[in-house]
């Protein structure tokens, strides 16, 4: 006489024969010998489980409420299925009590504030220890997710103020930090401001004195172009062509309200060659 079992894609079945391990026999139906053959099945679909909240000293004195979830399955090989009937009672009831246990490691190397910033990596060391021990029973823990960290009631309205008083703090020196770079701002505008205008400055006095320059030395030019025109008029000039000057020189002299007249020494040397011209030019007037 046999007893058909049906083992479902989702399961394997480990098979004792008289207390001795025998196989592990995949999906589908398997026949079982009663009174020799003892049958367990283990389900190989990842389960999860709760742990329920427990209270927890973090490394500086505080005792933080936690609770948090576990994702685990048994490896579908047939060594690890072997592992979870043979190597533990129940892999559940140990997954669980050792994920307390570790939990409180963790946590008890962990302040309070690292606790609560810091979850991911609580989490991923807690993942990580319990994936050590469990390995042993064939299960393998693939994911931990913690809840909530729950700190006393003091704790959290201390924290609160700290935080609020942070907050402040942030804002006053962003703000501080705003008045400085703005006011750095303002003195580099001002700075290039003043860097142009005696930049301007500059070059309108360089552009005057070049003005003034270029004026000085057109009328230069121009005086000794007059005065070489003067000399080259007078080189040309006869001396009765001067005495006729002077007469008409004298002649404005006279009719100013002047009593005294200064005449240079030249003046009456070339009035003696005008009066000798006209003496002579009257008597060869007589003579004719």
């Amino acid at each position: 006489m046999v007893f058909w079992r049906v083992v479902k894609q989702y399961e394997r079945m480990v098979v004792l024969r008289w207390g001795r391990f025998m196989d592990v026999r995949g999906p589908g139906l398997r026949v079982v010998v009663p009174f020799m053959d003892q049958a367990y099945k283990v389900d190989l679909r990842e389960q999860v489980d709760r742990v329920p909240t427990q209270k927890y000293i973090t490394w500086d004195n505080v005792v933080v409420d936690m609770d948090f979830v576990i994702y685990y399955r048994v490896m579908s090989g047939d060594e690890e299925v072997r592992k979870a009937v043979m190597e533990i009672e129940s892999y559940r009831v140990a997954v669980i009590n050792l994920s307390f246990a570790t939990l409180r490691a963790v946590i008890g190397a962990t302040s309070l504030s690292d606790a609560l910033s810091e979850r991911e990596r609580i989490r991923d060391q807690l993942q990580v220890r319990m994936d050590e021990v469990t390995g042993r029973w064939g299960v393998k823990v693939s994911q931990v997710e913690i809840n909530e960290i729950d700190p006393p009631l003091g704790v959290k309205a201390a924290m609160e103020r700290e935080k609020s008083a942070a907050a402040i703090k942030t804002a006053e020196i962003t703000e501080s930090e705003g008045s400085r770079q703005a006011a750095i701002n303002r003195a580099e505008g001002e700075k290039q401001a003043a860097i142009l205008r005696a930049e301007g400055a500059r070059q309108s006095e360089i552009l005057t004195a070049e003005g003034d320059q270029q004026a000085a030395i057109l009328r230069a030019d121009g005086f000794s172009t007059a005065l070489d025109r003067i000399n080259s008029v007078a080189q040309t000039a006869d001396a009765k062509t001067m005495s006729l000057q002077y007469f008409e020189t004298l002649k404005q002299l006279g009719g100013s309200p002047a009593t005294k007249f200064i005449f240079p020494m030249e003046f009456t040397s070339m009035l003696q060659s005008f009066v000798n011209s006209a003496t002579g030019r009257q008597s060869g007037d007589g003579q004719q």
